[in-house]
């Protein structure tokens, strides 16, 4: 594997900044490309990718910024384990494992690492739904194997004793358990971060990246578009447009119809919660999964498996949710959660294409799988999807405009093309930078911590009890395409899941990001 995407090796070539956006904002309102892609999400970011890397011209356009639903799902497993599993479908269960593999090996190592899951077994289990859990979790080795993903990375799944159950899980109530099962999936560490290394490895391959630019209107060959920046009007010319803007595709293509699955997460303190290194699964009625897994940042989420969307969902998760999540896992922990140990909640949105004519309102189908469609105007809309699977979605989006528009491009190489900051992990612990800095950067962690080398004021923190540094600001707003406080608090950092210490830190990070944009800064 090597361990930059060629032609796109050179810090210059990937970096997206402010002075870039304005550079290549002209030239795409200049230029015919043979692809625009409107989104700038993980499915966006991986078809802008995709596109690029067979040598097609492409824009990626967003109206606000990369990744911008993205962080509300960081920390949740790469599924292909047990709750990955979708009954009656083997093949679609089988690329997610695929899928995983490809982001656990090749493309992302540095930004997925194997997380260890426990589902508890107690005297009342019945043996019967023991058995099922252990042929899933068996099944889901299986499909590890078929991927050829090494058993070193996801080992295989086991039955532990009571004790070691209890020591994977220190908070877990030790009264009548009699053991545990212990299987291993791939946590995606943070998907905001993904989606910006998908951005910045399409602008390495030539593709123009323009955040803050909004799309009104689409056709076959042409968008019409506004910079929210200053309010300039444009029209961008395409071979193909990609409509990849998920709860938004509806409003250009109004020929689409939605629906969404909702879904509450908790933040919570994990050392109350008793969570280390080890997550926790528990089954739930109807099939779903409740599942609290451990952080990086020494926090837990708690979720509960998507459930379909019955009206408006806020920003926040409602009382009832935070009390129906703390009451799934009050009975399998020693000492309850309570509310005192809620750090951050929220509430989203994911959209699937409602094909009434193919899907049931109860299908399976409807949260899993993806919907390519050409409108009659011939613009390609995609919708649904999950981040461990943007890859194959994207490279399906870009067969689609490909045939449509006859585009001069072969076959998608995604596969084989890792993302900025990736390398072996032999590689990746062998980078002389904190570890932390090696979780989010990859093989830019030195680059980031050599900043506060050159001056030792960097390498501060922003605020008391945060870890992120001036250097990390600097480096976010230089290179990452950061334009404001709050793309560095939200996405390029995970500081917006703690609601305090976003509240802590931003008065720190809008002055450092307005001193990096006018280059009074390193």
């Amino acid at each position: 594997m090597s361990t930059t995407p060629l032609p796109a090796g050179s810090l210059r070539a990937t970096s997206l900044n402010a002075a870039r956006r304005a550079t290549e904002l002209t030239a795409a309102a200049e230029d015919a490309l043979d692809l625009l892609v409107v989104g700038g999400g993980v499915t966006g970011s991986g078809i802008a990718l995709d596109a690029a890397s067979r040598g097609l011209r492409v824009a990626l356009v967003e109206a606000e910024d990369l990744a911008r639903g993205a962080a509300r799902w960081c920390g949740e497993a790469a599924h292909a384990g047990p709750h990955g599993l979708v009954p009656g479908d083997l093949a679609l269960a089988r690329e997610n494992a695929v899928e995983r593999d490809v982001l656990m090996t090749r493309t992302a190592p540095h930004l997925v690492r194997t997380l260890p899951q426990l589902i508890p077994l107690h005297e009342g289990t019945p043996r019967r739904t023991e058995a099922l859990l252990t042929a899933g979790l068996h099944a889901a080795d299986a499909l590890r194997r078929t991927a050829r993903t090494p058993s070193a990375l996801l080992p295989a799944p086991r039955r532990v004793p009571a004790a070691e159950a209890g020591a994977l899980v220190p908070g877990l109530r030790a009264g009548r358990l009699r053991g545990g099962l212990l299987g291993y999936d791939g946590q995606l560490l943070d998907d905001a971060r993904l989606v910006v290394a998908l951005a910045r490895t399409a602008a390495g391959f030539g593709a123009r990246v323009l955040t803050r630019v909004r799309a009104t209107a689409l056709d076959r060959n042409c968008a019409d578009a506004v910079d929210e920046r200053t309010g300039r009007r444009l029209r961008l010319s395409a071979r193909a447009v990609v409509n990849a803007t998920g709860a938004r595709a509806a409003e250009l293509d109004p020929e689409v119809r939605l629906r969404t699955v909702r879904a509450a997460h908790l933040v919570v303190d994990a050392e109350a919660a008793g969570i280390t290194a080890t997550g926790l699964v528990l089954p739930a009625e109807s099939g779903r999964w409740t599942a609290l897994l451990p952080q990086a940042d020494g926090t837990a989420l708690l979720g509960l498996a998507a459930e379909p969307a019955t009206g408006p969902v806020p920003a926040e998760a409602p009382d009832s949710d935070v009390d129906s999540l703390l009451a799934a896992v009050r009975e399998a922990l020693d000492v309850p959660l309570r509310r005192e140990h809620v750090l951050g909640s929220f509430a989203a949105l994911r959209p699937r294409y409602d094909d009434s004519a193919g899907n049931r309102k109860d299908s399976p189908d409807l949260f899993r799988k993806h919907a390519i469609r050409t409108s009659p105007d011939g613009v390609v809309t995609v919708v649904g999807g999950r981040t461990t699977g943007y890859r194959r979605l994207a490279a399906d989006a870009v067969d689609t405009a490909v045939r449509a528009a006859g585009l001069p491009a072969g076959p998608s190489r995604t596969t084989a093309v890792p993302l900025v900051g990736a390398a072996e992990r032999a590689r990746l612990h062998e980078i002389d930078g904190p570890q932390r800095l090696v979780a989010r950067h990859g093989t830019e962690a030195a680059r980031v911590a050599a900043l506060a080398e050159l001056d030792p004021d960097l390498a501060d923190p922003v605020a008391p009890g945060t870890e992120l540094t001036a250097a990390e600001v600097l480096w976010a707003v230089r290179h990452e395409g950061a334009l404001d406080a709050d793309d560095v608090l939200d996405r390029r950092s995970r500081l917006g899941m703690h609601p305090e210490l976003r509240a802590r830190a931003a008065p720190a990070v809008t002055a450092l990001v307005d001193k990096a944009l006018h280059g009074l800064l390193g």
